[in-house]
C-alpha cells in the first residue's frame, strides 16, 4: 500500500487504487499523511476543512470521514502493512511506516543527494526523487489557507530539487541536460531567482549566451512590475558572472556526454527541445516551445544571436577590455535573438546602412529607429544590427532602457555598468557615478569598432551618456519619442516606421500562419490588416489567436474584431498586446496630454485639426496646439498635413476605455502604469 501526496491524494495497493471520496474526506486523509505517527486534533481537522466558519454539525462530519477512511484502508488490506487509524480522544492518529508515503521518500532521495560532492551520485538519486511527482502537491483537497500553504511548501522542496539537479548536470559538465530540466521550472516560476540564475549559467555554457541575458532583463523587468523590487544578489551575480566570462572568452563549454550507463537523451517529461532551422547560410539553433517555428533564418555568413554570434570569439581585429587598459577575450555579443518571421522594411533597413555606414562626417554615426507602439522599432534595428554585426568585430552592445515599460526607467549607470563589466572592466573598477562611468565607456571604445544598440529609449538625456564616441562606433537608439534633442545636438538621422500597407501586412498573417491559410481568404486578410491598424504587434497577436484555433478561418477573426468592445482583448497573447503598449505610452503623458488624448478619441473618423481638437477638450488654441505637437512626438496622432491630424482606430478605441465608455476608466495622474512593455 503506497500513499500519494505530490500529486493527487491517493491510495495505491497492489490491485489498484482505493477510492477516497469527496475533497473533505481526501482532504482529512492528507492532514493525517502530512503528520504521520503523529496526534492531530480534531480543532485543527475543522479550522483546515472549512475557509469560512464551520457549519454545526462540522464535528460529526469530520468524524463520519474518518469512520469511511478507517473502513477502506480495512478494506485495502491495511493491517498487513502495519497501517492503523485510531481515534486518541478529541484528536486522530494515523500509525504507518512513513515510507510508504511519496513525499517521506522524496524528502530522504533529496537528503542524500550531493549535487557537488558527488553529483554522478546525485543525478539518479534527484531524478528518482522528482519522478514520483505526479502533479501539484494536494491535488484534490479543499483550497482553504492550511492546504494551499502544506501545497506550497512541498513546492518550495520540489523547486529546490530542481535546482540541485541542475547543479548536478553542471557540475558533470551536462550543460544542456541542466538548462532542459531549469527551463521548464522558470517558465511555471519566473519570479524564483535561483532557479533563473541556474539556468542562466546553464545556457550560457551552452553557448546560448543571449538567452541567458534575455531570462535575466525578463526576471527584472516582471520583479520591478509585480513586487517593485530590484533583482536580488543571486540573480545579479549570476549576470555579472556571465558579462565577465564572455569579456574574458571563458564561456562557451561544450558539454560533456553524459554516462554510458545513464542512457542517451534521458531527460525529463516535457523538456524543451532546441530546433534548428536552414537559413540561406548560417544555422540557427532556437530553443523551442510550442512551436517549432520560431527557428530563425539568417543571411549567408550572418551570425545569430546567443551560441551562433558568441562561437565566433574574438573574430579578427575584435577584443575587450581587459583590465580598463588593455584588450583581451571575446568581444561582448549581447544583441537579442534576431526577430522571427521578420518582413519587409527594406526601406528603412537601408536607410539605417545609410545613416550608420556614413564615415565622410568625422563624427560616431548614430540613427534614431521612432514610431508609435506596436510599430516594431526593436525588431527593425536588431535585424539591422545582424545583419551588419560583422561590420563591428569589436562587439555589439544592447541595453533595454525601459523608457515605455512598467516601472521606472534605467538609470544610465546601470546601463553603463554593464557595459564596461561586457568590456571586461574588474567590478571594483567600474565608477559610481554615471559621469565618470560614462567617460570610461567612451574612453574604453574610442578606437573600436562597436555597434551599440540602446532600445526603448525615454528621452535624449536618457540616451547621452550612453553614446560612444568613437569614429569607428556606431549607435542605434530606438523610441515611441522623435527624440528630437538628438537630432538636434547629436545629428542623429531619424529613421521613421509606419504601419505595414496591406500586401506587406498579408504576408506577415501568411509567414506567421501558413501562406495557404492567408490565400484562401485574401479579402479577410486585407480585413484584419486594417482592423490591426497594419501595426506587426496586432498582426502577430491576431496570428497567435488563429494559431490557437487551426478551424478558424480568417473571416471567422475579422467578423469578432469587428466588435470594436473586443478588438484590443482579441489583439493580445498572454504577456504582449496593443492594449498593453498603448497603456504604457499613455502612462508617460502628462494629466492635461491624456485629457486631449481621450477627448480627441471621441472623433468620429479620427481625422480633426486643432480647432475641433480645442472644442473637443474644451481647451484655448494655443494650449491645443502645444497638446498636439508632444501627442504627434509621441506618435499617439499623425500630423499627416499642417494642421490635420489623425489618431489611429486602436488607439482611439484604447482612449475611449480608459476614459470610461468602454472600460472601467482611467486611473487619473500622469506617469501611473499598468500591463506590460508593447
Amino acid at each position: 500500500m503506497e500513499f500519494s501526496l505530490l500529486g493527487p491524494i491517493a491510495v495505491t495497493t497492489g490491485s489498484g487504487e482505493l477510492s477516497l471520496g469527496p475533497a473533505k474526506r481526501r482532504s482529512v486523509l492528507a492532514l493525517l499523511l502530512l503528520q504521520p505517527n503523529t496526534t492531530v486534533p480534531l480543532e485543527q481537522l475543522i479550522d483546515s476543512l472549512w475557509e469560512e466558519e464551520p457549519p454545526e454539525h462540522a464535528r460529526t462530519v469530520v468524524q463520519g470521514h474518518v469512520s469511511r477512511l478507517r473502513a477502506t484502508l480495512a478494506e485495502g488490506g491495511a493491517d498487513a502493512y502495519g497501517i492503523e487509524l485510531t481515534t486518541h480522544g478529541s484528536a486522530y492518529l494515523l500509525r504507518l511506516p512513513e515510507e510508504l508515503i511519496d513525499a517521506h521518500r522524496f524528502g530522504e532521495l533529496v537528503a542524500l543527494a550531493r549535487p557537488e560532492a558527488a553529483p554522478a551520485d546525485a543525478v539518479p538519486l534527484l531524478r528518482e526523487a522528482l519522478g514520483l511527482w505526479r502533479g501539484p502537491a494536494l491535488t484534490g483537497t479543499v483550497t482553504s489557507p492550511p492546504f494551499a500553504a502544506a501545497a506550497h511548501a512541498l513546492e518550495e522542496r520540489r523547486l529546490t530539487a530542481v535546482e540541485a539537479l541542475g547543479r548536478a548536470h553542471g557540475a558533470l559538465g551536462e550543460h544542456e541536460q541542466a538548462a532542459a530540466i531549469l527551463y521548464s521550472a522558470a517558465v511555471n516560476h519566473p519570479l524564483r531567482e535561483g532557479l533563473i540564475a541556474g539556468l542562466m549559467r546553464a545556457l550560457f555554457r551552452t553557448g546560448r549566451q543571449s538567452d541567458a541575458l534575455e531570462w535575466f532583463h525578463r526576471t527584472r523587468r516582471l520583479l520591478n512590475e509585480e513586487l517593485g523590487v530590484d533583482p536580488g544578489e543571486r540573480l545579479r551575480e549570476a549576470y555579472e558572472e556571465i558579462l565577465r566570462a564572455e569579456a574574458a572568452g571563458a564561456g562557451r563549454q561544450p558539454s560533456r556526454p553524459a554516462d554510458a550507463t545513464r542512457g542517451a537523451g534521458e531527460g525529463p517529461a516535457g523538456a524543451p527541445s532546441f530546433h534548428v532551422k536552414h537559413g540561406q547560410g548560417g544555422r540557427v539553433p532556437v530553443q523551442g516551445g510550442a512551436d517549432a517555428g520560431d527557428a530563425v533564418e539568417t543571411p549567408a555568413g550572418e551570425p545569430a544571436a546567443g551560441g551562433a554570434s558568441g562561437a565566433r570569439g574574438g573574430t579578427e581585429g575584435g577584443s575587450a577590455a581587459g583590465d580598463g587598459s588593455g584588450r583581451t577575450g571575446a568581444a561582448p555579443r549581447l544583441l537579442p535573438r534576431p526577430p522571427a518571421r521578420f518582413l519587409a522594411r527594406e526601406e528603412q533597413l537601408g536607410a539605417l546602412t545609410e545613416a550608420l555606414t556614413d564615415r565622410t562626417t568625422g563624427e560616431s554615426p548614430l540613427a534614431v529607429v521612432a514610431g508609435p507602439a506596436g510599430v516594431g522599432k526593436t525588431a527593425c534595428a536588431v535585424q539591422w544590427a545582424h545583419l551588419h554585426a560583422d561590420a563591428f568585430p569589436d562587439g555589439q552592445l544592447f541595453a533595454d532602457l525601459r523608457g515605455f515599460g512598467e516601472g521606472d526607467e534605467a538609470a544610465p549607470a546601470e546601463i553603463l555598468r554593464d557595459f564596461l563589466l561586457a568590456l571586461g572592466t574588474p567590478p571594483e573598477r567600474v565608477p559610481g557615478s554615471a559621469q565618470a562611468a560614462s567617460a570610461l565607456f567612451r574612453s574604453l571604445v574610442a578606437d573600436r569598432r562597436l555597434l551599440v544598440v540602446l532600445d526603448n529609449a525615454r528621452s535624449s538625456a536618457q540616451v547621452r551618456p550612453l553614446l560612444p564616441g568613437g569614429l569607428h562606433c556606431a549607435t542605434v537608439v530606438t523610441s515611441r519619442s522623435r527624440l528630437d534633442g538628438l537630432v538636434a545636438t547629436d545629428c542623429a538621422r531619424p529613421v521613421g516606421l509606419q504601419a505595414l500597407g496591406h500586401e506587406e501586412g498579408a504576408a506577415l498573417l501568411g509567414a506567421m500562419l501558413g501562406p495557404e491559410r492567408v490565400a484562401e481568404d485574401p479579402a479577410a486578410a486585407r480585413e484584419l490588416v486594417d482592423l490591426c491598424d497594419g501595426l506587426p504587434l496586432a498582426l502577430r497577436a491576431a496570428a497567435a489567436q488563429l494559431t490557437a484555433r487551426p478551424r478558424w478561418r480568417l473571416a471567422r477573426l475579422a467578423a469578432a474584431l469587428r466588435d470594436e468592445r473586443r478588438r484590443l482583448a482579441l489583439l493580445s497573447a498572454e504577456d504582449t498586446g496593443m492594449a498593453a503598449a498603448l497603456r504604457m505610452s499613455v502612462a508617460r503623458l502628462s494629466a492635461d496630454d491624456a485629457r486631449l488624448l481621450s477627448a480627441l478619441a471621441t472623433s468620429a473618423d479620427g481625422h480633426l485639426n486643432a480647432s475641433v481638437a480645442a472644442a473637443l477638450a474644451g481647451y484655448d488654441p494655443e494650449r491645443t496646439q502645444d497638446g498636439l505637437d508632444r501627442l504627434a512626438e509621441m506618435h499617439l496622432v499623425d500630423e499627416e498635413a499642417t494642421d490635420v491630424y489623425t489618431i489611429s482606430t486602436l488607439t482611439q478605441l484604447f482612449a475611449r476605455d480608459e476614459r470610461g465608455e468602454g472600460g472601467k476608466g482611467r486611473r487619473s495622474g500622469a506617469g501611473e502604469e499598468s500591463g506590460e512593455r508593447g
